[in-house]
C-alpha cells in the first residue's frame, strides 16, 4: 500500500532559504577578486570597442592599424584613471572626469552586487553583540581593490610605450582612490552593513552629511545651468568653430564624445567662476567675474562659453551671489525634513555642512585641471586654493544663517513655554 502514497516533496520554504543562503554566501575571496577584475575589464572592453569603431568611421580605417586604435583606446581608458599621456613629447595630464564618472558608476553597480553576494559572511548578530569584530567589508573591499588596481596597472604596462609614457603611479593612485571612495561604500551598502553602521552614528553627524549632499547637488546643478547658459549665449561661435574644423561625420561624433567626457571639468570651471576665483585657460590667462584676460585658444567648440576679453559688465559680478544663495536654500530644504529646536545645534549643523561641502568642492576643483597641450596650454584649470577659501566662507556662512533660520521657523510653531 505504501507504493500508492504520493512521493514526499521537500519543504519549498526550506529550499528557498537554502538557495538564498547560497546566493549570499558565495566564496568571499573569489567573488571579491573577480569582482574587481571584472569591473575594470568591462569598462576597458567598452573603450576598446569604441576605439575600433572610431578607427573604422575615420576614413574607413585608413589611419593606422586596428592595433593602434586599440592602444589609443586603452590609453584613453587610462586617462580616466589619472595616467596622463605624452602626445608628441608633450604631457597631457588633464583627467576627463566624465570618463571617471562612468568608471565610478560602473564600479558602484558591480560593488553593490559583490557586497550582496557575501552579505552572509562574517559573525552573526549574536556574535556582534558579544563584541566580535566584523571584518567582512574591509577584506572584500581590499580584495576588490587588488583585482581592480592590478588590472589597471597591467593595462598601463601593456598599452604604454616610451612615446606615450602613461604614469603607472598615477594609475595606481587613482585606482586605489576610486575603490576607497566608490567600491568600499558600495560593498557596505550591498552587504547591509552600511544600514547598521549609520544607526551607530550620532544623529547630528547624519544630518550634516545629508546637508553636505544637498549643497553639492544643488551647486553642481546651478553650475551646470550657468555653463550651458554661457555656451548658448554665444552658440553661433561654437557652430563656426565646428565648421572651420571641416569635420566629417566621424570627426563630429568623436568631438561630441570628447565634449561629453570633459563636461564635468567644464562644470567645475563654471563653479570656480561663480564663486569668484575663476580659472585659467592657459599660462598668463584668467577668467573671473571681474576680469578676463585671454590669448590664443585652441579650436574647441566648448570654449565658446568663455566671456569676451576685457572687463565684464558690472552686473556680471552678481553671479557670486549664487554660491551663498544656493547653500542657503539647500540647507533650508534639508533641515526642513530634519528639524531641530536647539539654536546651537541648528547653527552648528548648518556651518559644518557648509565647511565640509566647500572642502570637497575644492578637492574636486583641484583635480579638474591640468595640462592639455604645449606652451600656454600647460596650465588649465580652476584656482583650487582660492576656491577652498571662498567656498568655505560662502557655504559656511550661508549654512549658518540657514540653520538659524530653520530653527526659528520650527520654534515659532510651538507654544511659548515649549520653545523657551
Amino acid at each position: 500500500m505504501s507504493s500508492l502514497l504520493p512521493p514526499r516533496t521537500p519543504d519549498r520554504g526550506r529550499v528557498a532559504d537554502d538557495l538564498h543562503d547560497l546566493r549570499h554566501r558565495r566564496p568571499l575571496v573569489a567573488v571579491a577578486l573577480l569582482g574587481g577584475i571584472g569591473t575594470a575589464t568591462a569598462t576597458l572592453v567598452v573603450c576598446l570597442a569604441i576605439g575600433i569603431l572610431g578607427w573604422f568611421i575615420s576614413d574607413m580605417g585608413a589611419h593606422g592599424e586596428p592595433s593602434d586604435a586599440l592602444r589609443v583606446a586603452a590609453l584613453g581608458w587610462l586617462l580616466g584613471h589619472g595616467s596622463g599621456v605624452l602626445v608628441s613629447g608633450v604631457a597631457v595630464t588633464l583627467v576627463p572626469l566624465g570618463l571617471t564618472l562612468v568608471l565610478a558608476w560602473t564600479m558602484w553597480q558591480a560593488a553593490i552586487r559583490v557586497g550582496d553576494s557575501v552579505s552572509l559572511h562574517g559573525p552573526d548578530a549574536n556574535a556582534l553583540a558579544d563584541g566580535e569584530r566584523d571584518l567582512t567589508v574591509p577584506v572584500v573591499a581590499g580584495l576588490f581593490t587588488l583585482g581592480y588596481t592590478a588590472t589597471a596597472v597591467t593595462t598601463a604596462i601593456v598599452a604604454g610605450t616610451p612615446e606615450t609614457a602613461p604614469s603607472i603611479l598615477g594609475v595606481f593612485t587613482w585606482s586605489v582612490g576610486l575603490c576607497l571612495v566608490v567600491a568600499l561604500p558600495a560593498i557596505s551598502v550591498g552587504s547591509g552593513r552600511a544600514a547598521l553602521w549609520i544607526t551607530l552614528l550620532p544623529r547630528a553627524a547624519v544630518d550634516v552629511l545629508v546637508m553636505v549632499r544637498s549643497i553639492l547637488v544643488w551647486w553642481f546643478a546651478v553650475s551646470t545651468l550657468l555653463f550651458f547658459a554661457a555656451l548658448f549665449a554665444d552658440f553661433t561661435t561654437s557652430i563656426n568653430v565646428v565648421s572651420q574644423l571641416h569635420l566629417d561625420v566621424g570627426g563630429i561624433i568623436l568631438y561630441s564624445l570628447l565634449a561629453v567626457l570633459v563636461l564635468p571639468n567644464a562644470v567645475l570651471f563654471s563653479s570656480s567662476y561663480a564663486l569668484g576665483p575663476g580659472f585659467s585657460v592657459g599660462v598668463g590667462t584668467t577668467v573671473t567675474p571681474t576680469a578676463v584676460t585671454l590669448g590664443p585658444l585652441p579650436m574647441f567648440p566648448m570654449l565658446a562659453a568663455l566671456p569676451d576679453n576685457g572687463a565684464p559688465p558690472a552686473w556680471v559680478a552678481a553671479v557670486m551671489a549664487l554660491g551663498p544663495l544656493t547653500a542657503f536654500v539647500a540647507v533650508c530644504r534639508a533641515q526642513r525634513h530634519r528639524p531641530t529646536l536647539r539654536w546651537s545645534e541648528g547653527a552648528l549643523r548648518g556651518v559644518s555642512a557648509g565647511v565640509v561641502a566647500g572642502l570637497l568642492l575644492a578637492v574636486l576643483s583641484g583635480i579638474a585641471g591640468g595640462a592639455v597641450g604645449p606652451g600656454r596650454m600647460l596650465d588649465v584649470g580652476p584656482y583650487a586654493g582660492q576656491v577652498l577659501v571662498n567656498a568655505i566662507a560662502f557655504f559656511g556662512l550661508a549654512g549658518l544663517l540657514a540653520g538659524l533660520t530653520m530653527t526659528w521657523w520650527h520654534r515659532r510653531s510651538l507654544p511659548a513655554d515649549a520653545s523657551a
